[in-house]
């Protein structure tokens, strides 16, 4: 297997993700500042251009950060990050959708049509007029978050999941971006600090780390 990897919050879900489960897989970097996913290189290999993409030994590639970690879960089940039960492992799937819709799919948006627009807007479809809408529902849900997180320590539980990397990868990227996590979240604010004192968090801040 080759992961092709880059900056950017998805990618850095696949890595945080290899990172706690201890599994090695051959790392390529990507420059997609360069705009190196938009060449012909890499389209022949993921044709929508994201990244990540993990490229199979049969030569097919698999595309989209979370669809990625699910295989990955497959090959490797310990340690498990996505429950050890059917209901597990549902109630997981449930708030990846619920992170992924009312936090990640906003957060994205409204950034690409503002602070990002210069590099995305002759790419793909951007809104500007849209960006501040979009961010005002990235902190609903965030807030939405917050309120989970009443008596548990992560946002399934008391099990660190997929979840709280995902969640983590987009929260810390807000954070670099102009979309931090907004005052009076205090308990999705400690549990920032406690994803961030996980080694898995240093090491996929680096996106080179691996390559």
């Amino acid at each position: 297997m080759r992961l092709y990897q880059s900056v950017g919050p998805n990618p850095r879900v696949v890595t945080m993700y290899l990172a706690e489960k201890g599994v090695a897989v051959e790392r390529v970097f990507v420059d997609i500042i360069a705009g190196e996913n938009r060449q012909p290189g890499y389209l022949a290999k993921n044709p929508a251009g994201g990244v990540p993409g993990l490229e199979l030994d049969d030569g097919s590639v698999l595309a989209e950060s979370l669809a990625i970690c699910e295989y990955l879960e497959e090959l490797h089940p310990q340690p498990p990050l996505l429950g050890t039960s059917a209901e597990e492992r549902a109630q997981t799937r449930s708030a990846l959708r619920t992170i992924d819709q009312a936090v990640v799919v906003p957060m994205t948006n409204g950034f690409r049509s503002a602070e990002g627009l210069p590099m995305f807007e002759s790419r793909m479809l951007c809104v500007p007029e849209a960006a501040e809408g979009n961010k005002t529902y990235a902190r609903d849900g965030l807030s939405g978050i917050d309120a989970r997180l009443a008596g548990q320590e992560w946002v399934c539980g008391d099990q660190f999941t997929l979840v709280d990397i995902l969640l983590y990868a987009f929260v810390d990227f807000g954070a670099q971006v102009g979309q931090p996590i907004p005052d009076g979240l205090n308990r999705l604010k400690a549990w920032s600090v406690r994803v961030a004192a996980r080694p898995s968090a240093a090491i996929s801040a680096d996106p080179a780390n691996g390559v």
